[in-house]
């Protein structure tokens, strides 16, 4: 037999970038739940809105099944002790089991006897089971809690009410004071207390209270309902998905409904006209077919169509209102000049040991020519990066950005068109904030993405030589996403740039706060961010860990190279290939790096690996420049045979000190030729 199951969580308004979120970690505690008690269940449907969470479990059984099962106890001699007698460590087990010594019985494993009892497992009614689900709403784990009232608890919002039924019958537990019932609530406006009746009918009883209870259909109605506004007034309404999970999040019953703002607001740049809709209002611009701006916006109401004149009119004069301030903000702006404006910024404090953001941008312009140098980019190009790098922050002083923070960058592309500035300097001071985040793309142009990779990288070197470093979940500047950043713009351009050097070049403009122990944490912090990036390419791990632990710390090339011995890991080969050159690498620990004497060999196995280390060294020399990381490997791999015949003939730890010193050499030598790929010995082969 079986019933269905429900659990709703009543709250104050969640924030809505939470909701979803807490839905499905809700969710899946309470499937990782019911499997761990063996509880078999149907379907499992997810619900949430601004002031619920909720989940509808159908058909999970009213029982435990009953288990019996053999359990493994201690080896035969260890049961029985000289004279034939139950040891402490048998009765111990029995008791464990719930058995006595009389149930135990041995079998023989791997040529040894163990005792083993049987035994049985009474499975548990669900309803007596179920009141554990208290446990799992309380260990909802949320980016920021609250406390509220006299309660101890912390949870995202106030529990209001909580619904736990199974068929028919209440699942009795108490979580700050709320009581478990029957009983929810519809729309704060339009809807009542109502009872449910069985689990099978809350998402309609909820409907008729007002409440679109699945997320998904809640989305599709205001997805449906936006098409029909294009449709009959021949808009285009451009559907922003993080927008609309945003809005879906906010209402409980959706009903879109448009607006207007006056016609002289659409001189404004488009992105000033956008961000106050969508960032500040959570409006939907509206566009003609031909892609250009009306001055009409779209809005979601939590509610039904009454009155729906009245809400517009309410919106529209909100969403005036800010229009009209930033009008004057971008007129004022216009009286501003850039140098004027990047002056201002010497009186503007980054950070205490870090200087103003005025210090800021003159070490970013210092990083961003010796970076241009290092790319060998043309003259013009430096000269444009040069000159984006001086201006990049200038519109943090304009009234626009002030207003709109979301816009900076932007904003300072517009104003340096205006000005006159050259296009690529102009599109370099926006492309400079890129990414912006883990969607976001590296910068298109040269000029924006070495001023970007001068800017973060001053950014969380400067961070790191004051020892601001990221500890846990504690990130307070942002250093994690910056590097993520670093790597992103190292991989989408293919610059063959390795990260001590570009640490060394940042960490020169700081004098003494510039430390070995600074520039260390900074190579570890990046050596986790590019585990975790190469984790979820599915690299195994200890792969990922024999490239980071190469000597070459080149972003595109270390990348490639973990892809390269995932792909080769499958092949029959590749466990003789590592074993050889593990077994190099291993040996080579006992010499040290001297001038390889030739006179010094015995055999012509060594003459042949001597000049194979040579051809290998050259060859990789060339093929790293090309980034053709798959043949670098394939003329290691070539060793293979070389080595093995080497090892086979010759002892390498002779009894002559000056021969043996030659050849510890030569697998030193050959050793590093091969850590430029990988360090071999810590794959994990069988």
């Amino acid at each position: 037999m079986s019933k269905d199951f429900l659990i709703e969580i009543g709250l104050e308004e969640v924030p809505a970038h939470y909701v979803t979120d807490a839905m499905n970690q809700f969710s899946e505690k309470i499937q990782n739940w019911l499997n761990e008690k063996k509880l078999t269940y149907g379907t499992v449907k997810s619900f949430s809105t601004p002031r619920r969470l909720a989940v509808l479990v159908k058909d999970v059984a009213e029982r435990q099944p009953d288990i019996e099962e053999e359990a493994k106890g201690p080896a035969k001699k260890i049961a029985l002790d000289a004279e034939g007698n139950w040891s402490k460590a048998a009765i111990g087990f029995t008791k464990g089991q719930g058995v006595s010594v009389d149930d135990i019985y041995f079998k023989e494993i791997n040529g040894v006897e163990y005792a083993h009892v049987q035994k049985f497992i009474k499975g548990q009614d669900s309803i007596t089971l179920l009141a554990e689900v208290r446990q799992l709403i309380t260990s909802l784990t949320f980016p920021k809690n609250m406390r509220w009232g006299s309660q101890e608890m912390r949870y995202i919002r106030p529990i209001k009410w909580i619904v736990a039924l199974f068929g028919n019958e209440v699942i009795s537990f108490e979580i700050v004071g709320v009581t478990t019932n029957l009983y929810s609530y519809g729309h704060r406006f339009l809807g009542n207390k109502f009872e449910i009746a069985a689990p099978s009918l809350y998402e309609a009883s909820l409907l008729e209270q007002f409440v679109l209870a699945d997320p998904v259909k809640r989305k599709e109605a205001i997805r449906a309902q936006l098409s029909q506004l294009e449709d009959t007034q021949n808009w285009v309404i451009p559907v922003d998905e993080d927008l609309l999970e945003e809005v879906n999040n906010l209402v409980e019953y959706p009903t879109a409904l448009f607006g207007k703002f006056e016609e002289e607001y659409l001189s404004l740049p488009d992105e000033v006209l956008v961000t106050s809709m969508k960032e500040h209002q959570r409006y939907f611009p509206v566009r003609n077919q031909s892609g250009e701006l009306q001055p009409f916006f779209v809005t979601v109401r939590n509610g039904d169509h009454n009155h729906l004149e009245n809400v517009a009119r309410g919106n529209e004069k909100v969403l005036r209102a800010r229009l009209s301030d930033a009008n004057f903000f971008y007129k004022e702006d216009q009286k501003l000049k850039i140098e004027d404006a990047v002056q201002k910024l010497d009186k503007i404090v980054f950070h205490l040991e870090l200087g103003s953001l005025g210090e800021k941008v003159t070490r970013i312009k210092k990083l961003s020519s010796l970076l241009a140098d290092k790319l060998h980019v043309s003259s013009e190009e430096k000269h444009d990066i040069e000159r984006a790098a001086s201006i990049c922050k200038f519109d943090l002083v304009t009234n626009m950005v002030y207003e709109f923070p979301e816009l900076q960058g932007k904003i300072g592309e517009k104003y340096a068109r205006i000005s006159g500035e050259k296009e690529a300097v102009s599109i370099a001071i926006n492309e400079h904030y890129k990414p912006r985040h883990a969607d976001d793309v590296a910068p298109a142009s040269t000029v924006g993405a070495v001023v970007a990779l001068a800017d973060k990288l001053d950014t969380i070197v400067g961070f790191f030589a004051i020892g601001k470093i990221p500890t846990g979940s504690q990130d307070p500047y942002a250093l994690r996403r910056q590097a993520s950043g670093i790597v992103q713009i190292l991989l989408a351009k293919k610059w063959a740039l390795e990260l001590p050097e570009l640490f060394d070049l940042a960490l020169g403009l700081y004098g003494d706060k510039a430390t070995a122990e600074a520039k260390q944490e900074l190579i570890s912090f990046f050596k986790l961010r590019l585990k975790y990036l190469l984790a979820e390419e599915h690299i195994r791990h200890d792969l990922v860990d024999a490239v980071l632990e190469s000597s070459v710390m080149e972003v595109t090339s270390l990348v490639n190279r973990a892809n390269v011995l995932e792909t080769k890991s499958n092949q029959e080969d590749f466990k003789e290939t590592v074993e050889a050159l593990a077994r190099v690498m291993n040996i080579a620990k006992k010499g040290v790096d001297l001038e390889i004497n030739e006179t010094l060999f015995e055999s012509e196995l060594e003459n042949s690996l001597h000049d194979a280390y040579i051809n290998v060294m050259n060859g990789i020399s060339s093929l790293k420049m090309s980034g053709k990381e798959e043949e670098v490997y394939q003329l290691l791999a070539d060793l293979k045979g070389i080595i093995n015949n080497y090892f086979d003939q010759t002892m390498v730890m002779s009894d002559d000190e000056k021969i043996k010193a030659n050849r510890l050499a030569q697998m030193v030598k050959l050793s590093n030729v091969i850590e430029s790929f990988a360090k071999m010995n810590v794959i994990i082969v069988k």
